[in-house]
């Protein structure tokens, strides 16, 4: 198995030989109006480039939606992605995806397989308090398959019990964690951050994490160089990665 972070949430993993492309946003650097109500106002979205050809997160076998903001399925993806591949959402977004045009929507309410790849839905908690509600659903996957690493997706949110519980009843053996500390003026950050990520390992020592969704986005404000201090710190070289952007990880 191997996981390649191309930009913020989107990723191409490939696992029992099928591309799974992650949460696509394609837009060019700059081209977004930045978020409102949040910190860096000055910057345009996405702050960096893809770094790869769009043609190429063409050539895979399947798409997962982990959510429909726009950071994760924006218009460039939606005109560019080819409209019969299955494309596995939560329920709350399955008929905004189908009315875009795509032909192979599969909403998940709890586990599907597909190919030999068990897929199973997740909850996540985007944000804290009364601002969860206001972001909406939002889910991660779980992907299992037979002589394969268990993969957790665990999406937009920050540390709460259910996170916790799908830590300890599926045991996954490497987790991809969308950090950032994205935050708004006021307010708790709605994604994950170094406390989070604690709270992961020490919930489950044996996971590798694999930490994306950082400096792409003008709210998100958690650094690469500040999550690999901590790793520094902690002597976690060998349990927690922080990609690049183009970079690929393979998971023996």
């Amino acid at each position: 198995m191997q996981i390649q972070l191309i930009r913020h949430a989107t990723h191409i993993i490939t696992y029992k030989g099928l591309k799974f492309l992650l949460d696509p946003m394609f837009s060019e650097q700059g081209t977004l109006p930045p978020v409102p109500n949040a910190p860096n106002q000055h910057l345009n979205n996405p702050l960096s480039s893809l770094p790869v050809d769009v043609e190429r997160l063409l050539e895979v076998d399947a798409i997962i939606v982990t959510h429909s903001h726009r950071d994760h399925y924006d218009d460039r993806a939606i005109s560019s992605l080819p409209k019969h591949l299955p494309l596995f959402c939560q329920p709350a977004d399955e008929r905004l995806i189908k009315d875009k045009g795509f032909e192979h929507v599969i909403a998940i309410e709890s586990e599907f397989v597909w190919k030999g790849v068990e897929l199973i839905r997740t909850n996540g908690r985007h944000g804290h308090d009364q601002l969860a509600e206001t972001m909406g659903p939002v889910s991660g996957f779980i992907l299992r398959a037979k002589a394969e690493p268990t993969v957790y997706i665990i999406g937009d949110s920050v540390w709460y019990s259910d996170i916790e519980y799908y830590f300890k009843h599926f045991s996954p053996d490497t987790a991809i964690v969308f950090a950032g500390e994205a935050r708004f003026l006021e307010g708790l950050p709605i994604t994950m951050g170094i406390a989070d990520i604690e709270n992961i390992r020490q919930t489950s020592p044996h996971t590798k994490l694999v930490i994306s969704h950082m400096e792409s986005w003008n709210h998100c404000l958690l650094k690469r160089a500040e999550v690999r201090e901590y790793i520094r710190l902690n002597k976690l070289e060998s349990k927690i990665l922080v990609p690049e952007n183009g970079e690929i990880i393979k998971i023996k």
